[in-house]
């Protein structure tokens, strides 16, 4: 069958440890030239370039090229699903070996990019929020936006109108919380939003996020999100009382 024979070619190509690691240099949303990515892969150019070249001509990296240099990015948000099903099973379903946790390690935990929206605790932390408030309801179904949660969001400066043919909201399993946070055009605007006004800025070299001043403060106004290791712990319990309040909408 050609969609067997497909599934093992691209299985084949996300699997090789250096295109693997490339690939999930890029789900932090920004195109990155084949320098960079051969850095992050701990590869030659000229092996990064073979790389490259077999993922884009399978569609599952785009290319731009923009003066001499050329950037690579993932080719669709389609691709970028595929990419995060795969972590979330590696991390959650499949039995990890043992490694040290490090700092690194600690960073991308507590705020990462996941391709076009936030991840990690913060990701997970403002996803509860919204929930809790009613301004989101996430399932594994899917999401949707509540009317104060478009007003809520409209007001945060989130442009939701510029939809198009995306997905709208979603959940997505975080990796390393094991639970939702918010995808699609929703999560998308709120990762700009929080990238415009300062409150998070990108780590080099990395998914990682670092939280400002400013971003600590404007989380806990805006979305009412406690970023200390007891208001992390609390939003567990907030994501059990959101829970409640949908079976007893329903």
């Amino acid at each position: 069958m050609v969609a067997a024979a497909n599934l093992v070619e691209v299985a084949a190509l996300v699997g090789d440890t250096a295109r693997a690691t490339i690939l999930a240099a890029l789900m932090g949303g920004q195109a990155l030239t084949g320098s960079e990515l051969a850095y992050l892969a701990r590869v030659s150019r000229p092996t990064a370039s073979e790389h490259l070249l077999k993922l884009v001509e399978a569609r599952l990296v785009a290319v731009t090229k923009q003066g001499r240099h050329r950037y690579y990015r993932i080719a669709s948000p389609l691709v970028a699903r595929m990419l995060e099903s795969i972590i979330a099973v590696a991390a959650i379903e499949v039995p990890s070996r043992y490694q040290p946790r490090s700092i690194r390690d600690d960073a991308l935990r507590f705020a990462r990019t996941c391709y076009d929206h936030l991840a990690g605790q913060v990701g997970v932390a403002i996803a509860d929020a919204l929930v809790a408030n009613g301004h989101i309801v996430l399932t594994e179904d899917g999401g949707e936006v509540t009317d104060a949660g478009a007003r809520f969001l409209t007001e945060f400066g989130a442009n939701l109108r510029s939809r198009g043919k995306r997905i709208f909201c979603r959940p997505c399993l975080d990796w390393s919380e094991r639970r939702y946070h918010v995808a699609g055009l929703v999560g998308a605007e709120i990762w700009r939003r929080c990238l415009d006004l300062g409150w998070l800025i990108r780590e080099r070299d990395s998914r990682a996020l670092r939280l400002t001043a400013a971003g600590k403060t404007g989380l806990s106004h805006t979305f009412g999100v406690d970023l200390t290791k007891e208001g992390l712990e609390g939003s567990k319990e907030i994501k059990v009382a959101s829970a409640a309040k949908v079976l007893l909408r329903a």
